[in-house]
């Protein structure tokens, strides 16, 4: 499916997602329906469907929110970011890329999702002309993979073209030399890749380099029309109209700008009209040095510097939504901490408290089964072992405990050798997972030579009931199941 949307048959494309999200779906293969809907959602990118695409972008975010991941979290919202700016709406772009920029500064085991993540964070500030955003998040991928650096090239091209434009020379060269410095070993090794060549054309073009320009740009300049390999062919026009106006040809020069300029009907990057407008009105003014050509030549100068000052805006607007996002973290992070149990890891008491605080306010509702469970026999334990022998048996009940929820559900540490678990489903499902919890810690050799066994006592949550009434009543099916003998369960 990714290789039909990447070779223009993005319908196809639609089409086989379509129908391998079906299969998924029945077979319950959720890892692949999110790959699917990733597809879906690039082919719509392709297709320049933008609302289609951040609508599956949308999806895809809650799925991965439901899922617990982050790296799939921050990836789909640097994607939803990229569409924000395709849809001029920056506000929610900056947003979006701030909160990716904290999920993806946490510490996480998985390299390959961190790195797929930062390529879409890259590709979005790209999009939103952040070269130097772009730029650094590049430099971190080259310490994993040398898969972008063709990516990053173009980045320092574009964004040395945008310095050179306002004035900036010294910068701008800078970025052009480190952009062929990446550039040249592709061509040298590779001398049928012209997508390189054309990138290595313009920088040396820009920095006056004429001769190996030239060649190079009228090289490539045909079989990358012929391929209807857009943005490179522009590139190379580009290059060649540079190399003409610096040797005097001007009519030639502006026929190579002109034909870049209408190869900007297949779409492009939002930054590539800009850098063609003005080198065409750089070569309308060596044409004809007159009054009216110079008005024009000073307008275009002037917009150029105003789409740079929005452009530092949008830097500006990015620092400030990724402030806020990490102090918003700090303070959830802080949250937590208030609410987490020391020893086990679990929600404490007070998190038991504000949950049953959110069902008296109808902010939790059914499904919704309330698990008691009471550790047999735990004083025994204490008193013939110590408490540090204890406090290891409490952790290994917390980590069954935790092993047998789901992100929507909640372990909490009630009180001493007491466990509750706030569990998302029904009656049938709460008894499958109390049934899996006591089994689990009977057949766990959790004290050499000890066979400890919890009691669970079960309570659903109905209509109208408030949260104390629901603890009660599982509270009095733990005593019935402790009465029948332990080791067992009751609702």
């Amino acid at each position: 499916m990714h290789r039909l949307a990447n070779t223009g048959r993005c319908h196809d494309a639609l089409a086989a997602a379509d129908a391998y999200l079906e299969i998924a779906r029945r077979c319950g293969d959720n890892r692949t329906a999110h790959f699917l809907l990733q597809g879906k959602m690039y082919a719509n990118l392709h297709m320049g469907r933008f609302r289609e695409g951040a609508e599956l972008a949308d999806r895809l975010l809650n799925a991965h929110r439901a899922a617990g991941s982050p790296m799939g979290e921050a990836k789909t919202l640097c994607d939803l970011a990229h569409f924000d700016v395709l849809r001029s709406r920056y506000v929610d772009a900056m947003r979006n890329l701030a909160r990716a920029a904290v999920l993806l500064d946490a510490p996480h085991p998985g390299r390959n999702r961190r790195t797929s993540a930062l390529c879409s964070f890259a590709e979005a500030a790209t999009a939103a002309e952040m070269y130097e955003t772009a730029s650094a998040t590049y430099d971190q991928l080259s310490e994993a993979t040398s898969a972008f650096d063709l990516v990053h090239a173009m980045t320092l091209l574009y964004w040395g073209l945008r310095l050179d434009h306002i004035g900036r020379h010294d910068e701008g060269a800078s970025r052009l030399r480190r952009s062929a410095a990446i550039t040249r070993p592709y061509v040298e090794e590779r001398p049928d890749d012209v997508v390189a060549a054309a990138m290595l054309a313009l920088a040396l073009a820009k920095l006056g380099d004429l001769i190996p320009a030239e060649k190079l740009a009228r090289e490539a300049i045909m079989p990358l029309r012929v391929a209807e390999d857009h943005q490179p062919a522009r590139m190379a026009h580009l290059a060649l109209g540079i190399v003409l106006r610096a040797q005097g040809q001007l009519a030639e020069a502006r026929r190579e700008f002109v034909a870049a300029r209408e190869l900007c009907e297949f779409g492009g990057r939002p930054d590539e009209k800009p850098i063609i407008r003005y080198e065409l009105a750089r070569t309308a003014l060596e044409i004809e040095e007159s009054q009216s050509v110079r008005d024009m030549f000073d307008a275009i100068e002037v917009q150029t510097r105003e789409l740079w000052r929005v452009r530092l805006q949008r830097l500006a607007m990015l620092r400030q939504a990724r402030q806020q996002e990490e102090a918003e973290a700090a303070r959830a992070r802080a949250e937590r901490e208030i609410l987490r149990d020391p020893l086990t890891g679990l929600g404490n008491r007070r998190r038991f408290d504000l949950l049953l605080n959110r069902i008296d306010s109808g902010r939790l509702a059914a499904p919704l089964v309330l698990l008691l469970v009471d550790i047999d026999y735990f004083k025994a334990v204490n008193d013939a072992y110590s408490h540090s022998v204890g406090d290891r048996a409490l952790r290994e009940v917390a980590h069954i405990l935790r092993a047998h929820c789901r992100v929507e559900d909640v372990p909490v540490r009630y009180a001493g050798d007491e466990f509750t678990l706030f569990l998302r489903g029904d009656l049938t499902v709460g008894r499958e997972v109390a049934e899996r919890i006591r089994t689990a810690v009977a057949r766990t050799d959790i004290i050499p030579g000890v066979k400890l066994t919890v009691s669970v006592g079960l309570a659903t949550l109905t209509d109208g009931m408030s949260g104390d009434a629901l603890f009660r009543q599982a509270d009095d099916r733990l005593y019935a199941a402790k009465f029948s003998g332990r080791n067992t369960i009751a609702s």
